[in-house]
């Protein structure tokens, strides 16, 4: 029964990949525009849009019942913007929302580096098997020149995050109201990507160079030692 619910653990970790896809990017997205269609005032329609998100979270906090400092300030900047929306009456704070998001998001990744092990190992850990959660601890404890490109890669999605942040809370600022919601989510995309193409390209070219064969989480030296060689050599 263990053994079932482990293999099933990739698939759900998609699944709620999925599920913040369309939480956070999908529905926003299609509520703002089919309201501005029928003639809603951009500020409605962009706090129609923020409420979804928001509901979620709360939703997420309640099922699992367990609160994390970065869940309560993205909690709160949230609160914090459609507040001062409602003061100001301006749906250009509203459209900042995403961007002071994200800047949590990247301090936060950012602080992990402090920490006994980076972001992007305890990220790969929660969505694997436990198998495959041996196979990380044991590639962490054998090869440094894994660690160190762990650690890389994980000040590249925190700096990535910033970098996005700052181009949201710009356009959010400068561009066409109606413009900013559907800039938000292909700048993600860009994003998104970026990142995952430095970890792939970099991680392996890392390790590459450091005598090691990366697949998946399987890590070999590219040259290993023949004992039958070494033992030859020795006599």
């Amino acid at each position: 029964m263990t053994e079932n619910l482990d293999a099933q653990r990739p698939a759900r970790a998609g699944g709620g990949s999925r599920h913040v896809l369309l939480v956070h990017v999908v529905i926003p997205l299609a509520l703002f525009y089919g309201l501005r269609w029928l003639g809603v005032n951009q500020f409605l329609a962009l706090l129609a849009g923020a409420v979804i998100p928001a509901v979620g979270a709360v939703r997420g906090l309640v099922t699992e019942r367990r609160i994390g400092g970065l869940q309560l300030f993205l909690l709160g900047t949230i609160a914090l913007t459609v507040a001062m929306s409602f003061v100001t009456g301006s749906p250009r704070l509203l459209l900042i929302r995403n961007g002071w998001g994200l800047a949590a998001i990247g301090v936060w990744i950012l602080c992990t580096l402090l920490s006994q092990r980076p972001f992007l190992y305890e990220a790969t850990r929660v969505v694997v098997d436990k198998g495959k959660q041996r196979t990380l601890a044991g590639n962490w404890d054998r090869y440094p020149a894994f660690r160190r490109m762990l650690w890389i890669s994980s000040a590249f999605w925190g700096v990535a995050c910033l970098i996005d942040s700052t181009a949201r809370i710009v356009m959010a600022m400068t561009l066409p109201i109606d413009l900013v919601p559907v800039l938000d989510d292909v700048l993600l995309g860009v994003t998104v990507l970026a990142i995952l193409a430095f970890q792939r390209f970099f991680g392996r070219a890392y390790l590459r160079c450091n005598g090691l064969r990366s697949r998946g989480l399987t890590i070999t030296p590219i040259n290993p030692v023949n004992p039958i060689t070494s033992a030859g050599k020795s006599t």
